[in-house]
C-alpha cells in the first residue's frame, strides 16, 4: 500500500471498529439489563455513526460501510482501485469492534446480530433495502456538496441510521451495513436470515448509485470527506 492507501485503510478500520463497538455494544448492554427504549437505541446508533465520521472523515472519507463504498465506486465518486482497501478495513474493523464487545460485555443479545423479526424475510428485505437507499442518498448529498461551512451535513448519515434504527430496528435490527451484520453473526454463530442483509443492502446501494451520478466531482477531493465553503 502507498502512504495514502494505508491511511485510508487505517481510517476505515478504526472508524468501523468504533461504529460496531458503540452500536452493537449498546444492543448487548441493553440485553443484559432487560432492554432499553427504542428511541435510546436509535440515539446510540446515531452516535455510533457520527463519532467515527468526525474522527476519520479527513483521513478516509469515513465510508464505514461496504455498501456505501460500493455505491461511491459504482457512481464514479471514488475509483474502483480504492475499493479493496476500504472493504478490507471495514471488515477487519467490524470484527475487531464485535470482538471487543464480546470480550468486555459477553455474548448477550447474540452480540447485536441482526435477525428478521418473526422470520418475515420479505418484510426485512424491503425494509433494509429502503433505508439503505435513504442512507446512500444522505452520503451522496454529503459527497456532492461537501461538508459545508459549519459541517452540518456530516450529520446526515448518522441521522439516516438513527431514523432507520427507530423505525425498522424492531423488525430487522436495522443493519444497512454488511460488515456490521456479518461480524456479530459470525462471532455469535447467528445466521438466521443473514442472506437478506447481504443481498438487500448492496442491491439498494447499487440502485441509488446507478440512478444518481455525480454532477461534478473534483478528482483531487472527491468523496464524503470533501470540504466546501458553502452553507
Amino acid at each position: 500500500m502507498t502512504g495514502s492507501s494505508l491511511a485510508r485503510w487505517a481510517g476505515e478500520t478504526v472508524g468501523t471498529a468504533l461504529l460496531v463497538s458503540i452500536g452493537t455494544g449498546t444492543v448487548v448492554a441493553a440485553a443484559r439489563i432487560g432492554g432499553i427504549p427504542q428511541w435510546l437505541t436509535a440515539i446510540a446508533w446515531s452516535a455510533a455513526v457520527l463519532i467515527p465520521i468526525l474522527l476519520v472523515v479527513r483521513i478516509s472519507g469515513a465510508h464505514l460501510n461496504p455498501a456505501v463504498t460500493l455505491a461511491l465506486a459504482s457512481s464514479g465518486r471514488i475509483g474502483w482501485a480504492e475499493v479493496p482497501e476500504y472493504w478490507s478495513g471495514q471488515f477487519v474493523g467490524a470484527f475487531a469492534g464485535s470482538g471487543a464487545v464480546l470480550a468486555i460485555l459477553g455474548p448477550a443479545g447474540h452480540l447485536g446480530s441482526t435477525v428478521p423479526a418473526n422470520g418475515d424475510l420479505f418484510e426485512a428485505f424491503l425494509a433494509e433495502a429502503g433505508f439503505t437507499a435513504v442512507l446512500v442518498t444522505a452520503v451522496f448529498e454529503l459527497s456532492d456538496r461537501g461538508q459545508g461551512r459549519y459541517r452540518w451535513r456530516l450529520t446526515l448519515p448518522a441521522l439516516a441510521v438513527g431514523i432507520s434504527t427507530y423505525l425498522i430496528g424492531p423488525l430487522t435490527g436495522s443493519s444497512l451495513n454488511p460488515a456490521r451484520t456479518l461480524a456479530p453473526a459470525v462471532l455469535s454463530s447467528t445466521y438466521s436470515g443473514l442472506w437478506v442483509y447481504l443481498t438487500a443492502v448492496p442491491m439498494a446501494a447499487l440502485c441509488v448509485a446507478l440512478a444518481w451520478r455525480p454532477r461534478a466531482v473534483d478528482i483531487q477531493e472527491r468523496g464524503p470527506g470533501r470540504v466546501s465553503n458553502d452553507r
